[in-house]
């Protein structure tokens, strides 16, 4: 089969796209026709070199979305969607013609989904799910601020807040989701990231100065320090990632006066599947229309994928990136 690969850690030059063996399908094992894999920002980390524990050589890719090749008899010819925290980084990944899976990891694809729309869900709803809803709670009524909103992660956790019956959904970015959007569609208000926005005053305002209950960082480092300031009194914030600084100073007095709670999520710690689980849980909110994929901006075939991962690096796509082996 053909495949993309990379034997160092570097940019997407050190990617290289030729023939591999075929994955065998052992014992407890499936093979996957791959028709769509996105590329996520955690993909560009992993050929980098930046995300622990990633055995080379290796093709990466944690999200995909294919027809099951090979496996038991009630699996073989199903449309099956996926993603992984061990996909891409010990086990090899979905940006390739075919990859082996366990059994286990195995999760029907919504048909309201085609393959490349379920290729872009994985990561993006699965970290969503674990750190909104199974790490800091969220309840009906609550209110919650998501950080980088206009991104996968953060678009997904609107929507995820907005069907579990969030009072109030508060989107926080540099620049607003895009008119029409998900994201856009889920959110109540937005509050510009920028140096002239005071964003935890403005949450105060909005929330007649009590603050989110819920905050979810899906940027980090260059972010925490407002996004503890926008907490409510024993608000929670999740945080899923570090840009720009991996260390940041809280007031610890006002942290604990406050009985605020900081929270961390790491799908990573989900391998194959631990993730189809989450999956299974989600896929019937897309089933249901209440739950929309990112826009697509671009699709690459195979022999592009160095380019696809090139529109990653370069951050020109408003949306989601694929490839089409």
């Amino acid at each position: 089969m053909r495949a993309l690969r990379f034997e160092r850690f570097g940019g997407p030059e050190v990617l290289t796209v030729g023939e591999v063996a075929d994955p065998v399908a052992d014992d407890g094992m499936a093979i996957v026709a791959v028709k769509a894999a996105s590329i996520n920002p955690s993909d560009l980390m992993d050929v980098s070199g930046r995300m622990e524990g990633t055995t080379l050589p290796r093709i990466p890719g944690r999200d995909f979305a294919g027809v099951v090749l090979e496996g038991p008899d009630d699996w073989v010819g199903a449309e099956v969607w996926g993603t992984g925290g061990d996909i891409g980084f010990t086990r090899d990944g979905s940006h390739a013609q075919r990859m082996a899976l366990p059994i286990d990891a195995l999760v029907r694809k919504p048909e309201t989904l085609n393959f490349a729309e379920a290729a872009t869900i994985g990561v993006n709803y699965v970290v969503g799910w674990l750190g909104a809803i199974e790490t800091a709670r969220l309840a009906a009524g609550e209110t919650i601020a998501v950080f980088g909103v206009s991104g996968g992660v953060g678009g997904a956790v609107a929507q995820i807040a907005r069907a579990m019956g969030a009072h109030r959904v508060l989107g926080v970015a540099p620049r607003a989701p895009a008119a029409g959007s998900p994201a856009a569609e889920a959110i109540d208000e937005f509050v510009p990231f920028n140096d002239d926005t005071d964003v935890p005053a403005e949450i105060r305002r909005i929330t007649s100065g009590q603050g989110a209950d819920v905050v979810y960082d899906a940027v980090g480092g260059v972010t925490t320090s407002s996004a503890v300031a926008s907490l409510s009194h024993r608000g929670r914030l999740v945080v899923i990632s570090a840009i720009g600084t991996s260390t940041v100073e809280i007031d610890l007095r006002d942290f604990y006066h406050r009985e605020l709670r900081m929270l961390g999520a790491d799908s990573r710690k989900l391998d194959a599947a631990a993730s189809a689980e989450r999956l299974k849980r989600i896929s019937p909110y897309f089933e249901r229309g209440e739950f929309r994929p990112l826009p697509i901006a671009q699709a690459f075939d195979l022999d592009h994928g160095p380019d696809a991962y090139r529109a990653i690096a370069e951050k020109k796509a408003r949306g989601a990136v694929v490839i089409q082996p």
